[in-house]
């Protein structure tokens, strides 16, 4: 049955360095609303990175605007782990906690993956990774209301999605140093559609396994 999961499970987050950040967050007074927003902005500059590397062309121009890109897609689940640890560990949660908890986690998906599909010469393909990825949470949330908890397994969850793309886009990077024509962020997207598409019936699964269970 589906994991019952109040929180996304992260390593990071029982780390020394996520605490002292937390600590220095709460003490500046850095509302966890405001982190979330701020992960919309770093989504927004890592799909406008990797989009217009697109119109670069190969070189050293698109390969630093898809090392910049990677860069804030990694500030996008900084942001993402230390809205939930002010909120909860720094005792700064808000009624409307929740909107800002997942809202922006969907444009995010959507503006991240739409960006990497124009990097990688797909771009309606780069859309259909995001809306998989919005389906996922939808999943994810439909089994939490449904009362069998909130499932956040992969293998195509957030974070390994982001993974993917970051590692892609430095490997794409690393290819044209190194004078190959290979089109790995191609790969890359196709490796996202596929764990995100096996997410999709793994949820999908659990969750009906659970409701036939508890019928």
């Amino acid at each position: 049955m589906t994991e019952d999961f109040s929180r996304r499970p992260i390593a990071s987050r029982n780390t020394k360095w996520a605490a002292h950040v937390t600590r220095r967050l709460v003490e500046k007074g850095v509302a966890p609303n405001r982190i979330s927003a701020g992960s919309v902005l770093a989504a927004a500059l890592s799909g406008g990175a990797f989009a217009l590397s697109a119109l670069v062309g190969p070189g050293w121009a698109a390969g630093l605007l898809l090392v910049l890109g990677a860069a804030f897609c990694q500030l996008r689940l900084l942001c993402n782990l230390f809205d939930g640890l002010v909120a909860v560990e720094g005792g700064m949660g808000t009624p409307d906690g929740a909107f800002w908890n997942e809202v922006p986690d969907r444009l995010s998906d959507l503006m991240i993956l739409a960006g990497f599909g124009l990097a990688a010469g797909w771009p309606a393909l780069g859309l259909l990774a995001g809306a998989l990825a919005i389906l996922t949470a939808y999943l994810r949330e439909f089994g939490r209301a449904s009362g069998l908890g909130s499932d956040f397994s992969g293998p195509g969850a957030k974070a390994h999605r982001m993974a993917a793309v970051t590692l892609g886009a430095l490997a794409q990077t690393g290819a044209w140093i190194a004078g190959a024509g290979w089109p790995v962020l191609a790969w890359a997207l196709g490796l996202v559609l596929a764990l995100t598409v096996a997410t999709i019936i793994r949820r999908s699964r659990r969750i009906l396994c659970g409701l036939a269970g508890g019928a």
